[in-house]
């Protein structure tokens, strides 16, 4: 049953983690080289797409991860799992503190709404999501490291 749950933890994990790697590193890179309207309706829809999927499967993650520590915590690996979840905190509350804030204005923009400086805005939420990407790639990679 252990193993199971750790297949589940980790594909479950590590999806989140690719999407939000590629969130970071193809798909805005894409939109920001989109002209302006274009670009800015796909952030903005992206961010209500996301914005409704992503607290989910985050908290779903942490879960599957809290249980994996709490069932393997006399197997190997235990304290790599621990480090995971707190790192999968860490993203969390980067998340509700600095980048839901931003997604939730973001996602409401038109071309005729979005303020005078909604590039500088999306660069922030940018390059906080960058290191929350590293934080979760952290988390997946000690997690991976604890179950091999």
């Amino acid at each position: 049953m252990l193993d199971a749950l750790e297949v589940v933890t980790v594909v479950g994990v590590g999806v989140m983690v690719g999407v939000e790697f590629s969130v970071a590193f193809v798909i805005n890179p894409i939109l920001n080289a989109l002209p302006e309207d274009s670009g800015q309706l796909g952030r903005a829809h992206g961010g209500r797409m996301l914005g409704a999927v992503m607290p989910v499967w985050y908290i779903a993650s942490l879960v599957l991860v809290a249980v994996r520590a709490i069932a393997g915590w006399h197997h190997r690996g235990a304290g790599l799992v621990v480090t995971a979840g707190a790192l999968l905190i860490l993203s969390v509350i980067m998340s509700i503190l600095l980048l839901v804030p931003i997604n939730n204005r973001g996602k409401t923009w038109t071309p005729d709404s979005r303020p005078a400086d909604w590039k500088q805005q999306m660069n922030r939420w940018d390059r906080l999501h960058q290191v929350r990407v590293a934080v979760i790639v952290a988390a997946f990679t000690l997690l991976v490291a604890a179950l091999v």
